[in-house]
């Protein structure tokens, strides 16, 4: 994988790729907002629904994304995050994303 900078995209051009089928435009999106969009529970909302799509490179940016908000806003809604990232890593393909989101959260808001 190449590292590729997160794009500040507005609220109207998120919700078009969010809206998208690509994985890829998905996950863009996520990012995003979870970098600079100031509404964290819009953002964290959003993780939640796509934390369940069918594309694993999809859920393992949603877990990501929790970590971001944990560190950039340091607000959560903690029961629903914690217990959806709980369930994540039972996830094979996305447990190393959801326990690297836990870590973050752990350090960056002070929750043992």
């Amino acid at each position: 994988m190449k590292y590729q900078a997160v794009i500040e995209r507005n609220r109207e051009e998120l919700e078009t790729l969010l809206r998208s089928e690509d994985e890829t435009d998905i996950s863009n999106a996520l990012l995003s907002a979870a970098f600079y969009d100031p509404d964290w529970r819009w953002v964290q909302e959003k993780c939640l629904a796509f934390s369940h799509h069918p594309s694993a490179t999809v859920r393992w940016n949603s877990a990501t994304c929790f970590g971001h908000l944990a560190r950039i806003h340091r607000q959560l809604d903690l029961e629903v995050v914690l217990q959806r990232l709980s369930e994540l890593r039972d996830d094979p393909l996305v447990k190393s994303s959801a326990q690297d989101a836990l870590d973050d959260i752990r350090f960056h808001m002070k929750f043992q």
